[in-house]
């Protein structure tokens, strides 16, 4: 049975960060997820996991200055050496919290003095570094296309572009962050892309189309896909990456009648 993660960074935000790992246990998660715990002490965040039983499954690496509109370095020439730091910045948290997931952020791609090619081999070079340096500690580096509405300029885009990364970095602790969301409005098919790629699906993301609410308004059957992950043998969680249209404990009326169907 599919099993789902609260990303606190986009649900809960009616709490304090360090609130949210209550609020989401109170409404039955067992697991969490976020895009950047930094602003706080690796054993802080520790502490929240295990005062509420709960699992830590995923979270970016440092972004570089998302305040001035970076997202991710791993594709800039010039900044491999930053990113290489992230990686170090990131590995405390991973070990205080129990974290197996870091995702890379690949970066904007400089609308002048980098082509898409040197872009690419930066960021395979940089990926396959930093798969090297998190397999000792048996943590997967995962990859993330991203739809270019939200991201504009975002060097990746496309689930085939993403596999054909891994092909390159040829690493097995890279895997692709499939993202729903992101995948629809990009290319849509989602279950042709699924099947063809799940053997590369590190970690799974919904939210609805085409506003990013809860997963049961827009225009895709998350029921259909969660039974389809189900039938894959995708053994993952899913990461409930969405902006709750209202409050976020009632919203979640999606993930009840799914649990209630599965369980009848």
């Amino acid at each position: 049975m599919p099993r789902f993660a609260a990303n606190l960074s986009m649900m809960y935000n009616e709490v304090p960060f360090l609130d949210r790992f209550a609020a989401a246990a109170a409404d039955g998660f067992e697991a969490v997820e976020f895009l950047f715990p930094y602003e706080h002490p690796p054993e802080e965040i520790a502490h929240r996991l295990q005062s509420h039983g709960l699992e830590q499954v995923l979270f970016n690496l440092p972004p570089g200055d998302w305040a001035a509109g970076e997202r991710g370095m791993a594709c800039l020439p010039g900044r491999e050496a930053e990113f290489a730091r992230s990686v170090q910045t990131a590995l405390p948290y991973a070990r205080a919290t129990g974290c197996r997931r870091l995702h890379a952020m690949a970066g904007i791609v400089p609308q002048q003095g980098v082509s898409l090619a040197q872009a690419r081999a930066t960021y395979v070079a940089n990926l396959r570094d930093a798969a090297q340096t998190l397999a000792p500690h048996g943590i997967t580096l995962l990859i993330e296309p991203i739809n270019t509405r939200n991201m504009p300029g975002y060097f990746l885009n496309y689930q085939q572009q993403a596999h054909d990364v891994l092909a390159e970095v040829d690493r097995p602790n890279l895997k692709v962050q499939m993202d729903f969301y992101h995948c629809q409005v990009m290319e849509g098919d989602l279950m042709r892309r699924l099947q063809k790629h799940v053997g590369g699906v590190g970690h799974v993301q919904i939210a609805g189309v085409p506003d990013r609410h809860e997963p049961d308004t827009g225009e895709v059957r998350y029921d259909y896909l969660f039974d389809q992950l189900d039938a894959l043998g995708y053994e993952g969680w899913i990461g409930c990456e969405y902006i709750p249209a209202g409050a976020t404990s009632a919203g979640l009326g999606w993930l009840r009648q799914y649990q209630a169907r599965r369980k009848s």
